[in-house]
């Protein structure tokens, strides 16, 4: 790892418990291949950071991690300062998830898909129901609450999957991938939804993308590869630390492999 990029991972040593998602030294392998190495980030509240990296990063791995499909054998992960692992049910009770395969039950209309979901959080019917057609709405799909969750587009799914993450008010949304297999009209309206919850304060937003063209100025960026993290921060601090003109030159720049 080159210089500028040693003093941005040290930029990510956590401070606090104030932040919504606080990444501390965290390690974790599939056997003998290590897929994350000592990796320390924040997310903090009300922000937009975007985790960078190219497929096979570590950035999935992270995630489960993140959301206790993996115990985190190495370092530490606390969402809104709980512990994953000393008090998992009160960090997963801060988080909403929108994983990158798609997980919605195509068989159920659109409401029953968000019911089922509000039942497992323990959301009683009438809150449910109520709450189903608030983050419907807020989603833009209010009108297709009764369709079969199979009649809707790529797009109109992942905005059910957006709202179904809402439905218990988490302090976090994490979304991994989100734009996978979108066209470019449906990329840029979940862009655009997502940034608003964050924008609004709804929600902090950690976003894994492997496309450049989904940062943007003033965002957050922590730039993941091959398990490291190579740069993070601002992205016009990260530009400037590599020594680069934008973004896409200094992701070449941290993610260059050494001779």
């Amino acid at each position: 790892m080159n210089v500028a990029a040693d003093r941005l991972v040290a930029a990510t040593a956590p401070t606090s418990t104030a932040e919504a998602l606080c990444v501390e030294h965290v390690s974790h392998a599939y056997g003998t291949r290590k897929a994350l190495d000592d990796v320390s980030l924040i997310v903090r509240p009300g922000g937009f950071t975007a985790l960078l990296g190219l497929n096979g990063a570590g950035k999935t791995t992270l995630f489960s991690l993140i959301t206790r499909l993996y115990a985190a054998r190495h370092g530490t992960i606390r969402v809104m300062g709980h512990d994953v692992a000393r008090e998992p049910s009160e960090a997963l009770r801060q988080l909403g998830v929108v994983f990158q395969a798609r997980t919605l039950d195509l068989d159920l209309s659109v409401q029953d898909n968000l019911l089922y979901h509000a039942a497992l959080h323990g959301i009683c019917p009438r809150d449910a129901r109520i709450r189903t057609a608030e983050v419907l709405t807020e989603v833009g799909l209010a009108e297709r609450a009764r369709d079969k969750a199979r009649s809707l587009s790529g797009g109109q799914m992942r905005r059910v999957e957006i709202a179904r993450a809402l439905l218990h008010h988490p302090r976090l949304l994490v979304l991994d991938e989100p734009t996978v297999g979108l066209d470019v009209a449906s990329k840029a309206a979940i862009l655009t939804l997502v940034r608003s919850l964050a924008r609004d304060g709804a929600v902090a937003v950690l976003w894994a993308t492997h496309l450049l063209d989904e940062v943007e100025p003033g965002n957050e960026v922590v730039v993941l590869h091959k398990g490291t993290v190579r740069g993070a921060g601002p992205v016009e601090d990260v530009v400037a630390s590599a020594g680069a003109a934008d973004l896409r030159a200094a992701f070449v720049a941290l993610t260059a492999e050494a001779p």
